[in-house]
């Protein structure tokens, strides 16, 4: 069970932070829909939803009225064949409005895409109220090998993903499974070795790896048709829970140890989220940190946070171990301003946009 401090851990998102866009990729019929599906059902989270009109998105109209304040069309076929992003931009432009208050916005793209191509829009979207929130490459372990993995050499859209979901692996023979699960993995790997893995049943993933929760409870504003279906699925969307844990932040950090941290999170850390206060050369500065797989974002604050936090999260994650790397940023010395930390750390406001 993950660590019930990092639950409530998560402040409301401030003003100048963005909007997490989260892509699900996969070939067609891996099973994206069963995973936007659950991640949809999942309480205490407004989600805003991108499709495109290559192919139809079989999401139960009466959840998605439920659950997503709007979901924004695009047409002109698959995500990787738009003729520009402009599409794609118009839609998250629309969804990150601050008055729809969401926590994520997801993009379930068309078994056609190219979810490299998708990952480079969304990385350079011209919708300012946005950030890459990882790439969800979605396999079918069933019809993998004859269907996308054909090659000698590794697909590249294993390049893309941030994390790997591995479906249907409870549908292979008792003799397969594991041999097939191993087997992906591998090649996975071999292409990118940074792709976290999770092998899961009809898209049933831990949510937190996806997008901050507000709460554990529905809210306020949600309508009642999608606890209806929450309850309506209840014996069929249990999921196994990623691994958390969090440290708070009561004094300023060394922007080095901070940046030694996103950049060399604990391992099994798929994401690391927080806010820390650091000291500059004249006054504190605050700063929200956002990293999911190697992505890292970092974005600065209107206020100081009076006290901040880090949360890590993560399939494989060891929370004793994610604790003390934690801690050690909590503990170093922020006595006096550390020059090259903060040129460091600048550097990744500017990447960041």
């Amino acid at each position: 069970m993950p660590n019930q401090q990092s639950a409530q851990a998560a402040p409301p998102r401030a003003v100048s932070e963005r909007v997490p866009v989260v892509a699900v990729t996969g070939y067609l019929g891996a099973g994206k829909t069963s995973l936007l599906n659950h991640l949809l059902r999942a309480p205490g989270a407004r989600i805003g939803v991108v499709v495109n009109d290559f192919g139809a998105l079989n999401v139960d109209a009466a959840l998605v009225s439920g659950q997503i304040d709007e979901v924004a069309g695009i047409a002109g076929g698959c995500l990787c064949c738009l003729p520009d992003a402009g599409g794609l931009d118009d839609a998250l432009e629309k969804l990150s409005h601050p008055r729809l208050r969401l926590d994520a916005i997801v993009v379930e793209a068309s078994g056609a895409a190219d979810p490299v191509t998708l990952a480079r829009l969304i990385r350079f979207s011209g919708a300012e109220r946005v950030r890459p929130g990882g790439v969800v490459e979605v396999i079918d372990s069933i019809e993998h090998f004859r269907t996308v993995d054909t090659w000698p050499d590794p697909p590249l859209r294993y390049a893309a993903a941030t994390v790997v979901v591995i479906g249907k692996s409870d549908l292979l023979p008792a003799g397969e499974r594991e041999r097939t699960v191993k087997r992906i993995g591998e090649r996975v790997h071999a292409r990118n070795p940074h792709a976290q893995l999770v092998v899961a049943q009809a898209g049933r993933i831990d949510p937190a790896l996806v997008f901050d929760t507000a709460s554990q409870t529905e809210p306020e504003d949600e309508l009642p048709i999608a606890a209806l279906m929450r309850e309506e699925h209840l014996g069929h969307e249990g999921h196994a829970h990623a691994q958390a844990t969090a440290v708070p932040l009561s004094a300023p950090v060394a922007p080095a140890a901070l940046i030694d941290l996103v950049e060399e999170p604990p391992d099994g850390a798929y994401r690391v989220k927080g806010r820390a206060r650091v000291r500059g050369p004249k006054a504190e500065r605050g700063y929200v940190v956002n990293v999911v797989g190697r992505m890292i974002h970092i974005a600065p604050l209107p206020e100081p946070p009076a006290s901040g936090e880090l949360v890590a999260i993560g399939p494989h994650l060891d929370p004793a171990i994610a604790q003390q790397a934690l801690a050690a940023v909590a503990a170093a010395p922020a006595d006096r301003p550390d020059v090259p930390g903060l040129r460091r750390l600048h550097r990744y406001r500017w990447l960041s946009g």
